[in-house]
């Protein structure tokens, strides 16, 4: 493998399906490795922990409600971390720590262990994300960022619907045994994930000189144009439960479409964001460029929850296409929305503190996560057709917000060449 940075200013190969060779491939190589086992523990975790653990329903939602809360909390912390300590060995570190939080789940009986276990796993996660964004950011070039995001973005699609495969599987077999596989498949994945993160260069530590002269404990909270563009993005984020649990919910409660279509859309998703998601950053370059990426994706939005709604009160077989017609949309909205998100989270984030940064731009994820699940139920299933249209609504003032708010954030910036971390050489 050859450890070397792409010059700065060198063209983003974006319409390729594998990264180049180098510290590209295996960021995506251990994006892989985990993305497997998370999607096996995607579609079992709810029922191992409710038919295994013997835990409540309302216990478990309650216990991960809490242990995403912890994470977002610690995001920034492990963020801030990465910066000050080096990305690649905290990356490392955490991923272990999220491999270590997975193999408890096995010996967990009670509902203050699982807790506990899940408040490691999503801290752990929460870091991991944002150290691995900060070595990104080290080992690729301002120019490269986007594309090779997209190519991060694919690869998980690609590694979740392979985790969920098998995870399907062991939900056929409807064992004990199976579901201790799934759980021991997502912690061998993250041990993998470290280990893969091992072959990367070394990345040297920065220091925030002026922040940590200043004395300033809260850090990228202080920065209002940053977290104005964040809270922004969150409400963006909303789309990412809409697919799970508002569009599942819709077609099952207001239209007369078959269930199984629940199935086809999310494989339609997922193969969508794994052919188009490269070539739909392959535009995005600079904050200008995100940000009308951003926009589109708030129109394309727009039309997507008005077809959504038209699919209520018609034939069942109109239905399956008028709601195929609103996910092909949806999808086209996420892959422009998160090829300008991503630009915009590394432009408007300082050199030196881009763990920091990107674990508080990650929280977005965790509020939509946890929020979204009331917002969607009580517009779509409550309101109906006027509840999508104001969620399209919603969307397109979020987006189109987000050009003020970047300027804001770009002007408050000082005039000053951006810092590159350079790797130092793995012999």
């Amino acid at each position: 493998m050859t450890n070397r940075v792409a010059p700065a200013g060198a063209p983003a190969k974006t319409s390729r399906v594998i990264p180049p060779a180098g510290p590209q491939r295996v960021l995506a190589l251990a994006q892989l490795s985990n993305s497997v086992g998370d999607g096996a523990y995607y579609v079992t975790s709810a029922l191992y922990f409710t038919h295994v653990v013997g835990l409540a329903p309302a216990r478990v939602g309650l216990g991960l409600t809490l242990a995403w809360a912890v994470g977002s909390l610690v995001g920034v912390p492990l963020g801030r971390l990465a910066d000050r300590r080096g990305p690649r060995g905290t990356a490392v570190l955490l991923a272990l720590a999220t491999s270590v939080a997975v193999a408890s789940f096995l010996v967990v009986r009670g509902f203050v262990p699982f807790v506990l276990a899940a408040c490691v796993y999503a801290s752990a996660q929460s870091g991991l994300a944002a150290a691995r964004q900060a070595l990104l950011a080290g080992l690729v070039s301002r120019e490269e960022r986007t594309g090779l995001l997209a190519h991060l973005q694919s690869t998980l699609n690609a590694g979740l619907a392979v985790g969920a495969g098998l995870g399907g599987l062991a939900l056929h077999l409807g064992t004990r045994e199976a579901y201790l596989g799934v759980f021991a498949l997502d912690a061998v994945s993250f041990l993998l994930c470290a280990a893969v993160l091992l072959r990367l260069p070394v990345v040297k530590p920065v220091h925030a000189r002026v922040a940590d002269e200043k004395g300033d404990a809260l850090g990228v909270l202080r920065d209002r144009p940053y977290a104005l563009v964040t809270l922004l993005n969150t409400v963006l984020l909303l789309r990412m439960p809409l697919l799970s649990l508002g569009i599942p919910l819709w077609i099952s409660e207001r239209t007369e479409a078959p269930t199984w279509l629940v199935s086809a859309l999310f494989v339609l998703n997922t193969g969508a964001v794994m052919l188009f998601q490269v070539r739909m950053a392959r535009g995005v370059r600079g904050p200008a460029s995100a940000t009308r990426a951003v926009r589109r994706s708030g129109l394309v939005m727009l039309a997507s929850c008005a077809v959504f709604a038209l699919s209520a009160g018609v034939s069942p077989w109109v239905a399956v296409g008028v709601l195929t017609v609103g996910a092909v949309l949806q999808v086209v909205a996420e892959m422009q929305q998160s090829a300008g998100s991503w630009q915009l989270s590394f432009d408007l984030a300082p050199a030196d503190r881009v763990g920091e940064y990107q674990g508080f731009f990650g929280t977005g994820v965790t509020v939509a996560r946890t929020a979204g699940p009331l917002v969607l139920t009580s517009l779509l299933v409550g309101w109906g057709t006027p509840g999508w249209l104001l969620l399209g609504g919603l969307m397109l003032a979020a987006s189109y917000a987000m050009g003020p708010a970047v300027r804001w954030a770009t002007d408050s910036r000082p005039a000053a060449a951006p810092m590159v971390r350079r790797p130092v050489p793995v012999n």
